[in-house]
């Protein structure tokens, strides 16, 4: 909605778009001034900016494969406090496109498969291992791997088919 507000404000007004639009023109104008001004934004929004870094660097110092409690327990030791639930809130979003490919490559040289069973998914299977039955919802590289081997048993499936 912000973005369609940025783009139709100049010929229309903030007030007469709100006024169709749900939304308030105090909440379009707070928005706004959070995205001017990073000091503004809210203090969970400043935190999770800053442990996103410390997570990123010990999820990829880790060779990528680390889950949300090795990684809990690592920034631990490094003497940053945080909880597993936030730490998973963190690692749910990012993370998947990275981790998936080398799953599959895993899956697929234990099976000894063809090479073009390896090719990164596309959008559609993304979507199915994101939200999919019971789909990944971050942090347990095992779950993960049991996403993939169901990848890759379809794309075999439907080759065979082919």
């Amino acid at each position: 909605m912000k973005a369609f507000i940025d783009e139709h404000r100049d010929a229309y007004g903030v007030e007469p778009i709100c006024k169709v639009l749900p939304i308030a023109p105090s909440t379009y104008r707070a928005h706004a001034a959070r995205r001017a001004d990073p000091g503004r934004r809210p203090a969970r929004a400043r935190s999770d900016a800053a442990l996103m870094v410390e997570i990123q660097r010990v999820f990829e110092a880790n060779f990528s494969v680390y889950g949300v409690r090795k990684v809990k327990r690592q920034l631990g030791r490094d003497g940053i406090v945080v909880a597993r639930c936030t730490v998973a809130r963190l690692m749910r979003v990012p993370h998947l496109e990275s981790l998936i490919d080398p799953v599959l490559a895993g899956i697929a040289e234990s099976r000894r498969l063809d090479p073009r069973l390896l090719a990164t998914l596309d959008g559609e299977e993304i979507d199915v291992v994101r939200r999919g039955w019971r789909g990944w919802r971050g942090g347990s590289i095992r779950r993960l791997s049991r996403l993939g081997e169901a990848v890759v048993t379809a794309r075999e499936a439907l080759s065979q088919r082919h």
